[in-house]
């Protein structure tokens, strides 16, 4: 069984992986945050490490996706191949901070890879305004975050809400973030969990 859970930059995907993999006991498949070699460079100069950062991270859950199929277990993911090549690219795209050469060298490449891989069992996405956001980035304090630009997560929250708007690649759990504070409050957490059991009924 596959579970990904998928939003925006500081939408708390990455606490909510942790709580749900420690309670189901799900093996939990997180983001290359903390070893990715790109991050801090692209956040100084987009328009240069675009591309290497996007590939990066194609890379990375493609490989993820391979292991999850290999192992055979109840996993959890944090963050989807998706969200790469709808949302994150795109909008670099759109922004001007990736040519079109690299786009169109990066959609093709996802194109390939898309044909060995399923969707999740169920996605989860997190949906949160900018301000919950903004409050969320702060108060993880990652030093190369703090040049993130507000209308660069406007950008991504807009792409986020068309992309889910359309998702008809598997179940769909949709949680409010801004009226649900799962990582403080166990009655909030409940409820998510609760929803979950209830997508989860017809997958058996």
């Amino acid at each position: 069984m596959h579970i990904a859970i998928a939003g925006n930059i500081g939408s708390g995907k990455t606490t909510l992986t942790t709580l749900l993999s420690k309670h189901y006991g799900w093996e939990a498949h997180y983001e290359e945050v903390d070893h990715n070699p790109y991050l801090d460079d692209f956040y100084s100069d987009m328009m240069r490490w675009s591309f290497n950062l996007q590939i990066f991270f194609l890379h990375s859950r493609f490989a993820q996706i391979h292991q999850i199929r290999k192992s055979g277990k109840a996993v959890i993911q944090d963050r989807t191949i998706y969200e790469d090549s709808t949302i994150f690219a795109p909008n670099l795209h759109d922004m001007g901070l990736m040519t079109s050469r690299d786009f169109d060298a990066y959609m093709r490449l996802f194109d390939l890879m898309e044909e060995f891989i399923s969707p999740p069992d169920l996605l989860i996405y997190l949906n949160a305004s900018v301000p919950t956001l903004v409050e969320q980035i702060q108060k993880r304090g990652r030093p190369y975050e703090n040049s993130i630009r507000l209308d660069y997560l406007q950008r991504l929250n807009e792409r986020y809400q068309e992309w889910i708007k359309g998702y008809d690649k598997g179940k769909l759990l949709i949680i409010d973030v801004d009226n649900n504070r799962f990582p403080e409050n166990p009655e909030d957490l409940g409820n998510i969990i609760s929803r979950i059991d209830a997508e989860l009924h017809g997958l058996f």
